[in-house]
């Protein structure tokens, strides 16, 4: 089988004002802007492999996940890493960011929603 996707370039997100969506991203995620059009941006974490973030602005305001209705639990569309999860949840309550609670799985599995 000929192999011509080799990863993930981009992740395309709404959002409904690019300004704050912009600071919010740089400031919480440290991705800096690539390029920048009236009602887009391009963010990169300026790491080889890594897809860039592109923020469109738009008045749809609607939400980044779903539920499964197999087991009623509601599912981002993004995962990002972090290898200091406690850490990162702190800091993000400390910036007054609405996060959900820290769920922590003794089966290697650690998240939270923001």
């Amino acid at each position: 089988m000929t192999k011509f996707i080799t990863h993930i370039a981009t992740i395309e997100i709404p959002v409904t004002n690019l300004k704050n969506a912009i600071n919010f991203y740089s400031e919480i995620l440290g991705v800096k802007t690539h390029s920048l059009a009236a009602q887009s941006a391009m963010l990169t974490f300026s790491t080889k492999g890594v897809p860039t973030l592109y923020l469109v602005q738009t008045e749809e305001n609607v939400s980044l996940s779903f539920k499964n209705t197999n087991n009623d639990v509601v599912h981002s569309i993004i995962d990002f890493y972090t290898p200091d999860l406690k850490g990162f949840y702190n800091w993000l309550k400390e910036k007054n960011v609405e996060v959900a609670t820290l769920n922590i799985n003794h089966d290697s599995l650690w998240r939270i929603q923001f």
